[in-house]
């Protein structure tokens, strides 16, 4: 399955992140690093997660958001596409992982501080 081979492509280029692991979700996989939700992959594509500071480096490059059909309506989650070329430079991806991870971590303890 042509899904399969590029989660592993995506995995085995971001092998020098810590407790990497992809997991199923809703017809797509999100990419964790330990307890840190950062990415999907979805249709062939690999979204990262993003914030106010990290959008412009994907939207900068004309990637899209990561969209999906809920009641007839267009969503937006807080994720964009990494572009082909970061993509495929190991070194370039894990630093752009790393930024997204910590976009993830700040989200999750702002939850934690808001409850």
């Amino acid at each position: 399955m042509a899904d399969d081979s590029f989660k592993e492509f995506v995995l085995d280029q971001l092998a020098a992140l810590p407790d990497l692991r992809a997991r199923a979700m809703f017809g797509a996989h999100g990419i964790y690093s330990g307890e840190q939700f950062f990415g999907i992959l979805d249709e062939g594509r690999l979204f990262f997660k993003t914030d106010a500071g990290t959008e412009k480096d994907f939207t900068g490059r004309a990637m899209p958001p990561f969209t999906y059909e809920a009641r007839g309506k267009t969503m937006k989650l807080g994720f964009h596409e990494v572009p082909p070329e970061i993509l495929e430079q190991p070194h370039e991806l894990v630093l752009w992982a790393r930024k997204s991870i910590g976009v993830a971590a700040a989200k999750k303890q702002a939850k934690k501080k808001s409850r």
